[in-house]
């Protein structure tokens, strides 16, 4: 049996369809299976049992002998969210439950952290572990997933392989859900379908011209085929960043929709809210090398490639 937490979600969703086209179909699909709206991901996949996450923990003491591998995506990923006891219970504190229990039972891990660990980004986007504990989220749900990374690295006591993925900004099928939090491919898409334009935050920094900005964009087919790499390699545990590894601009992504669906581009520019400007993010940029170095070498998705891929593959068949 292969776990797959976060399971009705958008990346653990498109790892179990990574999984079952590898003829992995024993899967353990763990989720709160509360939001309809997300059942649409898990249509026609294979699942053995569907657990719900309260529960989890209490499955998991009952039937670990068949557990050959923990795949723990979910969490709550709400970067505007400010209640930091939900978010230190349900990212922190659950995470180390699984964490326990992968050592208690000899299971290998894989889980989610982010790159919103980051922060602004002043120490750099290095997956150096000796340096991790630097690190300055911006907000409360960054702060969660760098309470964990920190608490797994001082552990004297670990599972025999573990691996702890720093996503970077992942887009791709089954992120329909997410609303608000959607990637900027999907919320592009739709903007541009509805109303022909699509409008991008003005940039608030000097060293930026407007849409300028940058981030490291993953396609989602990329990130799980990392997850895969590691459920086989099982050794070099550690805390990795998960991106392309190459920093594009808003306007590069939004001229990217605007050819895959075959329009015009039509560009317009607003202010970025008061509210966040001073804590937005102008550039995010993985550093891969550490991944590499371990034996992984596929060819990651462009950003022309992947949103080519994403909107007349998926979207445009919504």
């Amino acid at each position: 049996m292969i776990i797959v937490t976060g399971a009705a979600g958008f990346i653990g969703s498109y790892l179990i369809q990574k999984l079952n086209a590898e003829n992995f179909n024993a899967i353990i699909a763990v989720d709160k299976f509360d939001v309809p709206s997300k059942s649409k991901n898990l249509q026609g996949l294979k699942v053995q049992e569907f657990v719900d996450r309260d529960l989890f923990m209490d499955w998991l003491d009952n039937n670990n002998e068949l557990v050959e591998f923990i795949f723990h995506i979910g969490a709550k990923t709400d970067t505007a969210e400010f209640d930091v006891d939900l978010l230190t219970r349900m990212n922190t504190q659950y995470t180390k439950g699984v964490w326990k229990r992968c050592i208690r039972y000899q299971i290998p891990l894989v889980y989610a952290s982010s790159a919103a660990t980051y922060g602004l980004g002043e120490n750099g986007y290095d997956d150096d572990e000796t340096n991790i504990n630097l690190l300055k989220p911006l907000n409360p749900y960054g702060q969660s997933k760098q309470d964990f990374d920190v608490w797994a690295l001082q552990q004297k006591t670990k599972p025999f392989f573990w691996a702890g993925l720093k996503f970077f900004n992942v887009y791709g099928p089954n992120e329909f859900h997410k609303g608000r939090m959607a990637s900027v491919i999907w919320h592009a898409y739709n903007q541009i379908n509805k109303t022909g334009k699509m409008k991008l935050f003005k940039s608030h920094n000097p060293a930026y011209k407007d849409g300028e900005q940058m981030r490291d964009f993953v396609y989602v087919k990329d990130v799980v085929e990392v997850c895969y790499f590691l459920m086989h390699h099982r050794k070099n545990s550690g805390i990795y960043n998960l991106g392309s590894g190459k920093a594009r601009t808003f306007l590069d992504l939004t001229k990217a929709v605007f050819k895959s669906m075959g329009k015009k581009e039509d560009i317009e520019f607003i202010d970025t809210p008061a509210d966040i400007r001073d804590k937005y993010q102008y550039f995010t940029e993985a550093n891969m090398n550490k991944l590499k170095e371990i034996g992984y070498s596929k060819p990651f998705y462009s950003l022309e490639e992947g949103t080519e891929d994403y909107v007349k593959g998926y979207l445009k068949k919504l």
